[in-house]
């Protein structure tokens, strides 16, 4: 049986993805904060684990490895926003969303890699369509998406000559905690909260169109009408891509 490991999965679109794969007939390992509302079956195996502290991760994974005959997919699925003008954010705040949307994935990745490889698996990036275009009030959250992707997409070539594939997701607004931010005093909040979202879908739609995606190999995956309508016009016009956004998201 094929095992997954997603960060983030004990809600959300995380929990949308852990569902879609044990319907597939997966075993699915989910890392999070808080898992009490998951109850363990021989297929579903939740964690608590805060990813930002290197010797919690770092037992979580041997946890992982120990207890999996492979490691086929991981997904990168937790992370956190931003809905603030950068005159309103500081330094903390800014550093914070690294912390928990670049390098707790980067991190993840490092610990998990050798048994990726050894499976010929799958890293899946839970991106954004701010991982490739500028997106109006969230400076912090658009920059630790870019350098994601970044990331994710310089390892695929390293990993290329394992049989490891890389593959990156782009939602748009998929959501997921719609009247459950629990924004802080420093603007931070849970994903899919966003009140000047566009054309939102939900989880569940999200997670198919992702997991199609990877079934197709698609390098990278755009979900919804308006991530597909970002890329294009953020490739063909950046100018034009800029203006529009402003006056959907900004009301400018």
């Amino acid at each position: 049986m094929k095992t997954a490991v997603i960060s983030g999965g004990a809600g959300g679109l995380g929990q949308a993805l852990s569902k879609a794969l044990l319907t597939r007939g997966w075993r699915v390992v989910v890392l999070d904060l808080n898992v009490s509302d998951l109850a363990p079956t021989p297929n579903l195996v939740p964690i608590a684990c805060n990813l930002t502290q290197p010797e919690l991760l770092s037992s979580a994974v041997s946890d992982i490895i120990a207890t999996s005959d492979s490691i086929d997919l991981v997904i990168y699925n937790a992370g956190i926003t931003q809905i603030r003008g950068f005159d309103r954010s500081d330094e903390a705040s800014h550093r914070k969303l690294f912390e928990i949307n670049y390098f707790a994935a980067v991190e993840m990745a490092r610990a998990l890699l050798p048994e990726v490889r050894k499976s010929g698996g799958a890293h899946l990036v839970m991106s954004s369509v701010a991982g490739f275009t500028p997106l109006y009030h969230r400076t912090a959250y658009a920059a630790s998406k870019h350098a994601l992707e970044g990331f994710f997409k310089s390892l695929r070539s390293e990993e290329k000559s394992f049989g490891v594939t890389v593959h990156i997701a782009a939602p748009s607004f998929v959501a997921t905690n719609t009247g459950n931010a629990e924004t802080r005093t420093d603007g931070t909040a849970r994903p899919g909260s966003a009140r000047d979202g566009m054309d939102e879908m939900s989880p569940s739609e999200a997670a198919e169109i992702i997991l199609r995606g990877l079934d197709r190999s698609q390098p990278t995956i755009p979900v919804g009408r308006v991530a597909r309508l970002a890329w294009w016009l953020n490739r063909i016009s950046p100018r034009l891509y800029q203006r529009l956004m402003e006056r959907k998201i900004s009301g400018s």
